[in-house]
């Protein structure tokens, strides 16, 4: 990683020291503290205020204890989190997420992610993230209700309509929400747009479910057309997962006009020549909560393989990785470009690794960052939050519409962005500055609390 500004790599430097057991939020304040360099030439009075010391610094990060009662009655112990990141433009906004891997650092790494990506929708919305070591896999409802009930009556403390507004992530839909909602409003006796992506009979918003997907392909529509000057009518994808972004995002994928021809869970992949048969894979994750290796069992010609890294190995003109972080890497790169791939746009949080984003990038490679091309589903949150506020609900086509206008407001900010700073074409430099200046013009009209 070559941070070219000397007063961010030694910026860089401090953070390594303070946070060494970091990983992964290291890995994400290197990449943006690269692209800002052309920012920190520029713009010293942000240096004088120490506008790039502080964003890399969380305003408030919450650790609590967790304990809940399994089915056969033992106390169970887990770990919760909460990172207030950033609130220079808005509440903290950002998704609770359940999975064993869920640590300081990866809470710390996606709530910095998100203040970017919240600034890039235009909406009024901080950063932050949240979530637990707890793993709903293999769990009953009641066991995860008594989880979400002892979660919520931590973190209710910490987040309100215009504090810290969670919503859904990896582990936690429409269910956990409910049991999430419940609790708080039981304990605070109030009904309020607290969290979203909500159930739609208790203030939800219609289109959130499809809203990363969506706004994914919207996006990826936008870039190809004024990049690449092509259609996605016709281009062949590999989607990786089958999560609900995935599934989504191969949903509107078909109703643009492509072929999707693989997806994958955390055990595998399927490949399916004449296009994925989206009604099976929803029918195996949605309703049977089932493994995509069912995939192969029910529709004639289909291939299962175990091991999820293989899927980049099949030809396609774009990939679309909706997984989880770090999960394509420079072996997978080198295959999808010896194979002729067009574009890569991420539908999961940084699940490229820098070194093949890099390798992307130089083989001409159009690649569109997470923080931008996966927003769709917090500018949807965004919405339920003026929904919630107005008491009012828009029709689907409205909030899609609106949506897809976010989505290439999104694109063309960090397009323009790029061009204006000297790196033209390179998205991932024109999303983090786009998103770091509305933030840092904020957070320096707001001075400096002493």
């Amino acid at each position: 990683m070559e941070i070219k500004n000397e007063y961010l790599r030694d910026l860089y430097r401090r953070v390594e020291k303070r946070d060494p057991n970091e990983p992964e939020f290291l890995q994400a304040v290197g990449e943006v503290l690269q692209s800002l360099a052309p920012v920190a030439d520029r713009r010293p009075d942000l240096i004088d205020w120490g506008v790039f010391e502080r964003i890399v610094e969380p305003e408030r990060m919450i650790t609590f204890r967790v304990s809940w009662v399994d089915d056969q009655g033992k106390v169970q112990v887990n770990r919760g989190y909460r990172v207030q990141y950033n609130s220079a433009i808005g509440p903290y906004k950002g998704g609770l997420r359940l999975h064993p891997s869920v640590n300081a650092s990866i809470i710390k790494f996606l709530g910095f992610e998100q203040t970017f990506k919240n600034s890039l929708t235009g909406l009024p919305m901080g950063g932050a993230k949240g979530g637990s070591d707890f793993d709903p896999k293999g769990k009953s409802d009641m066991e995860i209700m008594r989880f979400c009930q002892s979660f919520m009556t931590e973190l209710y403390r910490h987040i309100g309509e215009d504090t810290d507004v969670p919503a859904g992530d990896i582990g936690v839909g429409a269910r956990e929400i409910g049991y999430l909602f419940g609790q708080y409003k039981r304990i605070r006796n109030t009904f309020t747009g607290v969290l979203t992506g909500k159930g739609l009979t208790y203030g939800g918003s219609l289109a959130r479910t499809e809203a990363t997907g969506y706004g994914l392909l919207y996006f990826l529509r936008e870039m190809l057309q004024k990049m690449k000057h092509e259609p996605v009518a016709g281009k062949t994808a590999v989607i990786s997962g089958s999560g609900n972004v995935a599934i989504y995002a191969c949903e509107k994928s078909q109703q643009l006009g492509m072929k999707v021809v693989a997806m994958s869970d955390s055990a595998g992949y399927v490949y399916d020549e004449k296009g994925i048969d989206l009604a099976v894979v929803k029918q195996i994750k949605e309703v049977e909560r089932g493994r995509i290796k069912a995939y192969a069992e029910r529709v004639p010609g289909a291939v299962y393989t175990e091991g999820c890294k293989g899927i980049w190995t099949i030809p396609c003109d774009v990939a679309l990785p909706c997984a989880t972080q770090n999960e394509l890497d420079l072996a997978g790169a080198e295959a999808l470009v010896a194979h002729g791939v067009m574009a890569v746009c991420e539908g999961a949080n940084m699940p490229t690794t820098p070194d093949a984003a890099e390798f992307f990038q130089k083989n001409g490679v159009l690649f569109a960052p997470g923080k931008a091309s996966n927003a769709g589903g917090v500018s949807v949150s965004g919405l339920e939050m003026s929904q919630n506020s107005m008491r009012y609900s828009w029709t689907f086509e409205e909030v899609d519409r609106k949506l897809e206008e976010i989505m290439k407001g999104i694109f063309h900010a960090a397009y323009t962005a790029a061009e204006e700073y000297g790196c033209s074409g390179d998205l991932i430099a024109g999303a983090n500055i786009a998103g770091f200046l509305k933030v840092a013009e904020s957070m320096k009209a707001q001075g400096i609390a002493y």
